[in-house]
């Protein structure tokens, strides 16, 4: 069931509705006449754009902030691909639900970077068609808040390491104490 529309509604409709003009070799159509038995407003002069319905603008679902690292340079990136800088060490997350996933591969990362390390390969699979749960969420978890501080950025893997099932992890250095 609709609400009816308020005077004040009314009057925005009606400064919008009067900028609007029809195109080139067009007439402009008229709101319908009103329902018969209808009492038409006695005393006022109203804008026939006035009555029209006012349009219902749904506001754009906000963005997600951006979570993910960003990509990694691609002269670093070639250089992990022809392993001229080492893959330290890889973790396969197959068969595992989301949270477990999540737990090992913060710890994981977490022990590459305390470790040393300036890559990692992450396999994460494609999934059973192609929209592999893992493989989407990986990102998001590599940017979140617990593995910012480790992980300079991400980038799908070379079709050797796993193609679009892996991801190349770049770390940052660790702070020296």
């Amino acid at each position: 069931m609709k609400r009816p529309i308020r005077p004040d509604e009314q009057k925005l409709w009606a400064m919008v509705a009067a900028t609007v003009r029809a195109k080139p070799g067009r007439k402009a159509e008229l709101p319908p006449a009103p329902a018969p038995g209808h009492k038409k407003p006695t005393g006022k002069v109203v804008d026939p754009a006035a009555r029209l319905p006012l349009l219902e603008a749904k506001p754009a679902p906000p963005k997600p902030p951006r979570m993910a690292p960003e990509d990694i340079e691609p002269g670093r990136r070639h250089r992990i691909a022809r392993e001229r800088d080492p893959i330290g060490a890889r973790i396969d997350l197959h068969g595992m639900d989301q949270d477990r996933a999540r737990a090992a591969l913060e710890a994981f990362v977490l022990r590459a970077w305390d470790d040393g390390y300036r890559a990692v390969l992450v396999i994460t699979g494609k999934g059973s068609r192609g929209g592999g749960v893992l493989r989407h969420r990986a990102p998001e978890w590599l940017g979140g808040p617990t593995l910012r501080m480790a992980v300079a950025g991400i980038s799908e893997a070379h079709r050797r390491h796993g193609g679009e099932g892996a991801l190349y992890v770049a770390l940052k250095r660790k702070p020296r104490a």
